[in-house]
């Protein structure tokens, strides 16, 4: 189909609209088994995407489900619901739009799966469950077209990988389906279009025209950035000025406690009372819409926000984005920038503001990545079989299946094409027996095999539970927060460790305002209003990004220039002291330097690998002194290095980078780790081990840990090979502790490390000491500062022997 019908065309003609190259060439390959469209943001890629669905619907309006939208976000699938509503409408044509999510009412979703309409709008979490009931094969039998939207984003978590398993569900139900994938970032096509396709049918890819280049910058402060520090404090009066001059300004954060932080700040130095609002996942629901209802009125001049607000919906008329802190991520950073003037060929407008000195750099090579469209993006690597085991609960609910079937069904997903029939089986036994040392406990033996051959739960009511469970986002333990009193205002969630540190009285923010913790009831947060100045700060959970490897890579290669015109004076200056002093880090090498400061000897290791990764560098390290004998007593680590302190200057710090004795650390201390308990609790409850939800009641965080934890110190000591532990080391190694990393660095830079002995702390490593975290660590540092201390007691009484203490054993608080 190339042409649009006619009241389609009437509708657009009378807009004088005429259709987007793009969007024709969407229209003109309707009949292709997979598209993905690369738009920019405005650019009518959503429209694109349904305009085939709508052109057949209009000659062809039969009943029954056409196209399945899906999107990352609840209120993105509402706002779809919103914008198709005036086309169809006004172009009179017969074709009913629904939305379901987790907000839909239960009578709306028993009478979508009787009756659905054509267009059905909703999430991975609620197909999934759809593909679940008995009558999914009815339901999606003439399922024409699927439309993914803000595909980049689903393709980075493992909600992306559930979708694809859905979707290879579809196909069998409906083996015509055509799939389409719209997104405005996308660092890599080609292996978005291998997510999006049928493995191993190709998919196309339809890029658009760009568009203009973005009006993008550094914001101007006459205030210098601190050294440290996450709350841009310093910029409120430039960024106040900002808001006064625009419309409507977003102001994003990389995590939701820096937004209160910020909000908070922002609101005091308000002297106009300008309208400024707050949105972020742990607020209540209710203010959150009543938020998005005044920013499409147009009634607010800001809104501070998170990752709430990055994807593709389109509230009112944006012409600024503020991204507040370095974006960690140029990719995320351009799905930002596109939230202003959100018009095709309309360049959108954004400042950036480094919270700290460092990020004043990080911040200049993001721009120029964003000019260069130099996106950046790590490989997701094979599905995981976590997933894969929740995905085989829900074909059980939904009815008897053949394993072979179902082996080739998913090895049709784009993530688990590598899948082998052995890791198959395994999850397949899994789900049947709960593994070796589970396999005496009916509760985990939850599907069984027929004689006829075919799989089925072993209890039909089962299925009911699988329901409950189902989904890959793994919540925070939190608990509501209300003020006060009958009928108290919502406010919204603070995480559980949060809630328990609090005692009467204490404040802290939420929503932008300050409150007093009054007292727990009923699992309930109950607080009043407070006048205090100097908020307790909610710890929301959040994401803390840490920065991608291109974008650390483009900040060495910046490190090589002569000069640093691009830079602030201050910044240029900061750089160029370094450079005098010692050396600044180059690509290929690892930069080691070692001074002497407050009475100990300091380790700096420049290793660019991330927040996580050099964390974990940080841990490992010391454990390599200790066994060298070097006496570390603690770390901090950043994005950008790891300061280590202790008694001991390091000589030669080759033997502490060998690889294999690094893995071999990580393994043993990994093993009894509360890293390795909360990602088994994590993976354990997607595979369905684990059961958040229970007749309809949610256990509590403490619960899930006490049960998971059980469960975990009972497969470590009984079964080591079990399943769930393989998944949880594999899931720790690729998220908390980010390993890849630092075995990427290490093979990278091999032998080549320089190590600086200097004399006192340098400009590159003076943040370091400011930085938050610092982690110590107890061991024959602590020996030796005890014998010191007790021989100089002994000198001074006269005593001339004393029994040496005992060794203490290594160990991190953390």
């Amino acid at each position: 189909m190339t042409e649009l019908p006619a009241a389609l065309k009437t509708w657009f003609d009378a807009r004088g609209w005429d259709l987007h190259p793009h969007q024709q060439t969407m229209l003109e390959r309707a009949g292709a088994p997979a598209l993905l469209l690369i738009a920019p943001t405005g650019g009518g890629k959503t429209l694109a995407g349904f305009l085939p669905s709508l052109a057949e619907l209009a000659e062809r309006p039969e009943p029954g489900l056409h196209t399945l939208y899906v999107s990352p976000l609840k209120a993105l699938a509402s706002d779809i619901r919103r914008n198709l509503s005036t086309p169809i409408s006004e172009a009179g044509l017969p074709i009913r739009v629904e939305d379901r999510t987790g907000d839909t009412p239960a009578s709306r979703k028993k009478r979508q799966r009787a009756d659905p309409p054509h267009i059905l709008l909703t999430t991975p979490e609620s197909l999934a469950l759809l593909t679940s009931y008995e009558d999914a094969g009815r339901m999606f039998a003439g399922l024409k077209r699927v439309v993914v939207d803000e595909i980049h984003a689903l393709a980075e978590s493992k909600r992306g990988d559930q979708l694809m398993l859905a979707l290879a569900r579809l196909q069998t139900l409906a083996p015509g389906l055509r799939r389409v994938g719209l997104s405005a970032t996308v660092d890599d096509p080609d292996a978005i279009a291998r997510l999006m396709a049928r493995h191993p049918d190709p998919c196309e890819i339809v890029e658009a025209d760009p568009g203009p280049e973005p009006d993008i910058s550094m914001l101007v402060t006459e205030e210098r950035p601190p050294w440290s520090g996450g709350g841009a404090k310093y910029a409120i009066p430039a960024v106040l000025e900002a808001v006064r001059q625009h419309r409507t300004t977003l102001i994003f954060h990389n995590t939701r406690a820096q937004a209160e932080i910020f909000f908070h700040n922002l609101w005091l130095a308000n002297e106009e009372a300008l309208p400024i609002g707050i949105h972020h996942g742990s607020l209540d629901r209710v203010q959150r819409e009543r938020v998005e209802a005044a920013m499409v009125r147009g009634d607010l001049r800001a809104i501070v926000c998170t990752g709430s607000l990055d994807l593709g919906i389109d509230w009112g008329d944006v012409d600024l984005v503020i991204q507040v802190g370095a974006p960690k991520n140029v990719k995320r950073l351009v799905q930002r920038i596109g939230r202003a003037n959100h018009r095709y060929n309309a360049p959108s407008k954004a400042l950036l503001v480094p919270a700290n000195r460092f990020e004043v750099v990080e911040c200049v090579a993001a721009l120029e990545a964003v000019r260069d469209r130099d996106l950046d993006g790590e490989p997701r690597g094979p599905g995981p079989r976590d997933v894969l085991c929740q995905h085989i609960l829900i074909a059980a609910a939904s009815g008897p299946f053949d394993a072979d079937m179902l082996y080739v069904e998913m090895n049709a997903a784009g993530p688990y094409a590598g899948l082998t029939r052995a890791e198959f089986d395994a999850c397949l036994d899994f789900c049947a027996t709960g593994g070796y040392a589970l396999r005496a406990y009916d509760q985990w033996r939850r599907i069984r095999q027929r004689e006829d051959g075919l799989w089925e739960l072993r209890d039909p009511r089962s299925a009911a539970r699988i329901r409950q469970n189902i989904g890959t986002i793994q919540d925070t333990d939190t608990l509501k927060v209300r003020m006060r009193g009958r009928g108290g205002k919502p406010l919204g969630e603070v995480e559980e460790g949060f809630a328990a540190t609090l005692s009467k009285g204490d404040t802290f923010l939420i929503g932008g305002q300050i409150v007093r913790y009054e007292g727990l009831r009923e699992m309930v947060v109950e607080v009043s209003r407070d006048a205090a100045q100097k908020p307790k700060i909610a710890t929301f959970m959040g994401t803390k990004f840490a920065t991608s490897t291109q974008l650390s890579d483009r900040i060495v290669r910046m490190f090589q220039n002569e000069r640093w015109p691009e830079l602030p004076g201050h910044t240029a200056e900061w750089l160029s002291l370094q450079r005098e002093v010692s050396r600044l880090p180059e690509p290929g090498r690892l930069l080691i330097e070692s001074f002497p400061h407050d009475g100990r000897e300091q380790l700096v290791v420049y290793g660019f690998a991330g927040r996580n990764a050099m964390q974990t560098l940080g841990l490992l390290l010391t454990k390599r002194m200790e066994e060298e004998g070097l006496a570390p007593m603690g770390f901090v680590a950043t994005d950008y290095a790891t300061l280590i302190w202790g008694l001991d200057a390091v000589s030669d710090p080759r033997p502490l980078f060998d690889l294999e004795r690094l893995e071999v650390g990580l393994d043993t201390w990994l093993q009894g780790n509360a890293v390795m308990k909360r990602t088994f609790r994590a993976s354990a409850t997607i595979a369905g081990l684990i059961e958040r939800q229970v007749g309809g009641q949610r256990k509590t965080g403490r619960q899930a840990t006490m049960s998971s934890d059980i469960l975990y110190d009972t497969l470590v000591k009984y079964d080591p090979n079990h399943l769930m532990l393989e998944i949880t080391r594999a899931e720790a190694m690729r998220g908390l502790v980010d390993f890849s990393r630092i075995r990427e660095m290490c093979q990278r830079v091999g032998n080549r490390i320089d190590l600086l002995r200097l004399e006192r702390v340098t400009p590159l490593a003076a943040p370091l000491f400011l930085e938050p975290g610092r982690v110590p660590i107890q061991g024959s540092a602590d020996e030796r500062l005890i014998e010191e201390e007790v021989t100089r007691l002994l000198d001074e009484s006269g005593l001339a022997q004393v029994d040496a203490p005992a060794k203490p054993v290594w160990r991190v608080p953390w």
